[in-house]
């Protein structure tokens, strides 16, 4: 972990939208899709034991309403999905299209992961992270709170294996500039020509509405 490194909150925490349906599933599910806040490391078979599958380890910061996870999910079984999201509506959502399509490779974690990552996670553990149209906090002085930064993207390193991926998408032009300037700080991640084919966000398609252009980042761990 970088010892410059300051937790600083990177996304706007909203509340007060979640539905009963959310709520009840969110409640019922639990105990099947939801992962403890981990207060301490945990041990190097963990994940074993979540999952019935053995595939490799995908980390997606910020699912939103979980629609897209949930098909990448379904269109790739035998990898194994951990889904981190900070708004409660969503945590519902993702867990209620879980069930209803009898998924089982998915699973959920509430709250802010950054703080976390070493304790979820060894080194060199994750095939893939993927963050998806996280806040683009647009004004000057709040650039700061972006979550893609040199020191994030190096703590990320550490945990994706070489040869694995990071996978960033963002319609906000500025902020894509700002990725490309904070990924060349950081050389144990070399850019791709293409990212694969993905679902669309709820978000994404907002964006697109309002003639925003979508520009995905999809980067390879060097050794």
């Amino acid at each position: 972990m970088n010892e410059h490194w300051r937790p600083i909150r990177s996304f706007v925490l909203r509340t007060g939208r979640e539905t009963p349906g959310q709520a009840r599933a969110r409640a019922r599910l639990a105990e099947r899709f939801a992962i403890p806040w981990p207060e301490a490391p945990l041990p190097t078979d963990y994940w074993d034991g979540c999952f019935t599958e053995r595939g490799p380890m995908t980390l997606e910061i910020g699912f939103g309403m979980g629609g897209s996870l949930a098909a990448m999910a379904a269109a790739e079984p035998e990898r194994r999905f951990l889904g981190v999201e900070v708004h409660t509506p969503g945590v519902g959502a993702l867990m209620a299209a879980l069930e209803e399509q009898g998924l089982t490779n998915v699973r959920v974690l509430e709250g802010d992961v950054v703080p976390a990552l070493e304790r979820l996670f060894q080194p060199s553990s994750l095939d893939r992270v993927q963050i998806f149209f996280p806040d683009p906090w647009p004004k000057k002085r709040h650039h700061k709170r972006r979550l893609i930064q040199p020191p994030f993207l190096e703590r990320l390193a550490a945990l994706v294996r070489p040869g694995g991926h990071l996978w960033l998408a963002t319609d906000w032009a500025p902020y894509a500039e700002a990725m490309g300037e904070a990924l060349a700080e950081v050389p144990a991640w070399k850019a791709l020509p293409t990212a694969p084919p993905r679902p669309e966000t709820r978000f994404e398609r907002r964006g697109l509405r309002k003639g925003h252009a979508v520009v995905d980042l999809f980067l390879e761990r060097l050794p």
